[in-house]
């Protein structure tokens, strides 16, 4: 089995999204654009273990090497990924297919190998972090949809229609200027330096233009105090980042660009939208992304440590006195900063 696992970049196949989707689990992140931002934005190596079958897409395991001065050299699947679930076929022996993966590890002297919702291949293994994630199924009427909402979410979905909240959805650059503009107030507002701008230009390019997401902005008075940023691939759509201006929390904005992003699938014929990952801990997004009427269900990441030869454990706080650092950082600085530490955190 393990002759016929190819290491293959994405990249290099015009035809990988058709391999892709013809897998009833394959997502928006196993596609070429989600790559491709990946390797433009922070020189990442794809190496993505594959199998197939007659030119049929067998099994993947989509990889990223990450080469990083500061936090060593390591295999992750996937990189700034809420999720990269494996695709498993019922012929493949997943842990035939892991030891694959951990044997290139180990050539390459990774520090660790980090897996993002990989239950197939570790079913028995504790996971290093747990998650939770959040699904909302878009199948019947709008009203339906609306009609499963948390009744606060529904009430601050009025609210803001009432305050006169006025919402446009694009995928021009000023859209996509305008969301990473919030996006800096909200990471510093959280004590995180923002991404890169050259990342949301990326996306900008390899995903907006090729038809495959859109940013959604709120704004009050002609400012833009809130939006979002959907992907989707095949018919299910992903609710990947969110920002806003904090001192117009009290209109309620984010409910309805929420709300838009939503009826805009669902009149669309999507089958679903995921919420991405949310910390156990963050009792407030969690609250939020539940109101919704989502199912919920547990994103498990697992590390290996090729030092230690095991499975670890590892912790998800990011909290600490950096943050209040950050905070009270100019936002020019912080900007720099985030440019500068991304590619080594992914």
């Amino acid at each position: 089995m393990s002759e016929e696992i190819r290491i293959v970049n994405p990249l290099d196949n015009p035809h990988w999204d058709d391999l892709i989707l013809s897998n009833p689990a394959s997502s928006f992140f196993h596609s070429a654009a989600w790559a491709r931002v990946l390797v433009e934005s922070y020189g990442y190596k794809p190496l993505y273990f594959a199998s197939f079958s007659s030119e049929r897409l067998c099994a993947l395991l989509p990889v990223m090497e990450v080469n990083s001065s500061l936090t060593g050299n390591k295999g992750v699947s996937l990189p700034f990924t809420d999720y990269s679930n494996p695709i498993i076929d019922g012929a493949v022996q997943p842990q035939v297919f892991l030891n694959r993966a951990l044997e290139h590890g180990r050539q390459r002297r990774w520090k660790y190998l980090e897996l993002r919702a990989a239950n197939l291949f570790l079913p028995s293994t504790p996971p290093s972090l747990t998650y939770i994630g959040h699904t909302l199924d878009l199948n019947g009427t709008l009203d339906r949809i609306y009609s499963r909402f948390r009744g606060s979410t529904r009430r601050n979905v009025k609210k803001a229609l009432r305050e006169g909240v006025e919402i446009n959805i694009g995928t021009s650059p000023d859209f996509v200027k305008e969301f990473y503009r919030l996006n800096c107030l909200t990471r510093r507002e959280h004590g995180l330096p923002p991404q890169p701008y050259e990342f949301f230009k990326s996306i900008h390019r390899h995903v907006l233009l090729k038809g495959l997401g859109s940013v959604i902005l709120a704004s009050y008075r002609g400012k833009p105090i809130a939006g979002s940023v959907f992907f989707h691939f095949g018919r299910k759509a992903l609710y990947k980042y969110g920002a806003s201006d904090h001192t117009h929390q009290w209109l309620r904005a984010n409910n309805l660009v929420m709300w838009e992003g939503i009826k805009a699938y669902a009149e669309k014929g999507y089958e679903s939208i995921c919420f991405g990952r949310t910390e156990m801990e963050n009792q407030g997004l969690l609250q939020f992304k539940s109101g919704w009427g989502t199912s919920e269900h547990l994103i498990r990441y697992y590390r290996y440590d090729f030092g230690r030869q095991t499975f670890v454990r590892t912790s998800s706080k990011v909290t600490g006195f950096h943050n209040k650092i950050f905070k009270k950082m100019p936002l020019l600085l912080l900007k720099k900063l985030g440019n500068v530490l991304y590619r080594h955190m992914g």
